[in-house]
C-alpha cells in the first residue's frame, strides 16, 4: 500500500509522463501503474475479504460488541469495594498512597483530598461470588459470564485524550481506530451492512457530558473505505439512503453504474485506491437502502424480547434501542460494532448521576447478553464494557453523608470482558486499599487491545500499515496478551 507522500509523488509523475510523448514516458508510466496496482492488491481488504494471511490463526470470536461508557464510570461504586474505608470517611489521602502523582487541574488547587468511601452496598453474585454493586442488579444476575479486569491503568488523565488513546492506541488524533484495523485485517462478511457501526446514546446521569467526534471511529491512514458509519440517534438512522423523488431504484442503479465507470477509468489513469473507496461506497450506500430498513424493523421482535431489553427499547437512540440494535447487528455478521454511553463523568453530584447511568445500561447489558446467549451467539461474540479510565476514591470538592464526586483517575480502573474466548466467573486483578495504585496483574490499555485482537485471530504485532516511511499497529510498540483473562 503506497504512502500518501508515495501516492502524490507517483500521480504527479503520471501527470508528467501523460503528457510526454516519448515511448519512454508511455513504458514508465505502465510501470508505475503496474506497481501501484500491485501494492493495492496486497495491502487493501476487496470485498469481504482482510487481508492476506488473516486471522491468523483460529479466532475465539468472530465479531465484538464494544459497549463504551463515555466519562469514566467510578470503579469503586461499581466493581472494586473498600469496605474499610468507610473508617477513614472525610480523612485526608495519605501521600504515601498518592505518592505525588498527577492531579487534573480541576483538583490540583485543593487544599486536602478527603475520602469519600462509595455508599452503596455491594454483594458477591453467580457462582464465582463476583463482587458488584446493588447499582447493578441485572448484570449481577449474568455475573458468571463476565471476566472483570480491576487493573487497566492509561497513560491519559483527560477524557479526549483517553478515549482517543483507548480507541485508537494514540492520545493524538490521526490514528486508526480498532474497528477500522479490524475491518482492514480481517473485511466484513456481510456485503450489504458495513463491517463497522457506531451507535450513540445520551445518558440520563449527566445529559450535558463529555462530547465525541467522528474522529474516535476514523480509518485515519487506512483507506476511509475502513471507518465506522455512524447510526444517528435522531431521526434517520443513515441519511441520504432514501431516493429523491421521482427517482426509482432502476434509475439510481444506473446512475451509480456511470459514476463507477468513470471513476473505474479514472482509477486506472492514476491508481489512487480512495478512487475505490469512493466506488466500494457508492456500492455500498446503494445495497443498505434495503438492508438497513429491514435491520431497524424490529416490529417482529417477540415482545418478550423487547420486555428484557426495557422500557426504553422502544425510544430511538436509547443505550437499549442500541443493544437490540447491536444484537441485530450481530446476527448478520456485521464484524465491529460500538456503542458509546455518554453521560458517566461525574465531577460533582456522583451518587444521583450514577443511578440515572446505570438506570439506563444495567438491563439493556444484561439482556444483551442473555440475548445473544440464547440465540447461541454469545459464543463467537466479544462483549467489551468500560470507559477511558477510573475515577479518585478522594471527593472533589466538599463531601457530605450522601453527596460526593470524583475526578479522573488513570492508575487503574474495571473493564468487563464477556464472551467468546474469555475465562468468564474470573476477578483479574488486584488494587491497594484505597483503590488507587495496583497491586497485582497491571493490565495497560495497549495489552487490553493486544489481547482483543487476539481472540480475533490476530496477532497484534502482525497487523501493520506502512504510513510515513514507518509500520504503524493499533498497539504502537507495546502490548502483552492478558493470558490470565483467556479460557
Amino acid at each position: 500500500m503506497p504512502t500518501v507522500f508515495e501516492l502524490q509523488d507517483a500521480l504527479n509523475r503520471r501527470v508528467f509522463m501523460r503528457r510526454t510523448s516519448s515511448g519512454l514516458g508511455v513504458a514508465a508510466l505502465g510501470t508505475l501503474l503496474a506497481q501501484d496496482l500491485s501494492a493495492e492488491s496486497n495491502g487493501v481488504a476487496k470485498g469481504p475479504i482482510g487481508l492476506p494471511g488473516f486471522p491468523n490463526f483460529a479466532p475465539k470470536a468472530k465479531r465484538i460488541i464494544y459497549l463504551f461508557q463515555s466519562g469514566a464510570p467510578s470503579q469503586m461504586d461499581l466493581f472494586d469495594p473498600k469496605p474499610e474505608l468507610e473508617k477513614r470517611r472525610g480523612e485526608d489521602l495519605p501521600d504515601s498512597i498518592r505518592q505525588g502523582q498527577r492531579l487534573t487541574t480541576m483538583t490540583s488547587g485543593q487544599a486536602k483530598f478527603p475520602v469519600a468511601p462509595s455508599i452503596f452496598k455491594f454483594a458477591q453474585h453467580g457462582q464465582s461470588g463476583m463482587w458488584m454493586s446493588e447499582l447493578m442488579p441485572n448484570m449481577s444476575s449474568v455475573a458468571d459470564e463476565f471476566c472483570m479486569i480491576r487493573t487497566v491503568n492509561t497513560e491519559a488523565i483527560n477524557h479526549d485524550p483517553a478515549i482517543t488513546f483507548s480507541q485508537t492506541g494514540s492520545q493524538l488524533a490521526g490514528r486508526p481506530s480498532i474497528g477500522s484495523w479490524l475491518s482492514y485485517g480481517l473485511g466484513s462478511e456481510n456485503q450489504d451492512l458495513p463491517a463497522y457501526v457506531v451507535l450513540t446514546s445520551f445518558g440520563s446521569g449527566r445529559p450535558d457530558d463529555q462530547p465525541l467526534y467522528d474522529r474516535l471511529w476514523g480509518a485515519g491512514f487506512l483507506p476511509s473505505k475502513h471507518q465506522g458509519v455512524k447510526f444517528r440517534n435522531r431521526g434517520d438512522a443513515v441519511l441520504y439512503l432514501s431516493n429523491p423523488p421521482g427517482v426509482d431504484a432502476a434509475a439510481r442503479r444506473g446512475k451509480l453504474d456511470r459514476i463507477a465507470a468513470l471513476n473505474q477509468k479514472r482509477f486506472e489513469q492514476v491508481g489512487d485506491p480512495e478512487i475505490q473507496t469512493r466506488i466500494a461506497q457508492y456500492e455500498m450506500a446503494f445495497r443498505m437502502q434495503t438492508s438497513v430498513p429491514d435491520l431497524l424493523d424490529v416490529s417482529k421482535e417477540p415482545q418478550s424480547v423487547l420486555d428484557m431489553y426495557g422500557p426504553d427499547v422502544k425510544r430511538p437512540g436509547s443505550y437499549a434501542a442500541n443493544c437490540l440494535l447491536a444484537r441485530r447487528l450481530a446476527e448478520r455478521d456485521v464484524r465491529f460494532v460500538q456503542l458509546f454511553h455518554m453521560g458517566w463523568d461525574h465531577h460533582g453530584g456522583l451518587p444521583a448521576a450514577i443511578r440515572g447511568q446505570c438506570k439506563d445500561t444495567d438491563q439493556a447489558t444484561a439482556a444483551l447478553i442473555k440475548d445473544l446467549k440464547q440465540r447461541d451467539l454469545l459464543k463467537d461474540t466479544l462483549i467489551v464494557w468500560g470507559g477511558e479510565f477510573g475515577r479518585t476514591i478522594y471527593s472533589q470538592g466538599g463531601i457530605t453523608a450522601d453527596n460526593y464526586g470524583r475526578d479522573h483517575h488513570p492508575r487503574c480502573y474495571t473493564i468487563l470482558l464477556a464472551g467468546a474466548g474469555v475465562k468468564t466467573g474470573t476477578t483479574y486483578g488486584e488494587t491497594d486499599d484505597y483503590c488507587y495504585n495496583i497491586v497485582r496483574d497491571p493490565v495497560h490499555v495497549h495489552d487490553l487491545n493486544a489481547t482483543i485482537l487476539h481472540l480475533l485471530g490476530i496477532d497484534h504485532l502482525k497487523l501493520t500499515s506502512r504510513y510515513q516511511g514507518r509500520d504503524f499497529r493499533l498497539t504502537d510498540i507495546h502490548g502483552e496478551i492478558v493470558k490470565g483473562v483467556l479460557a
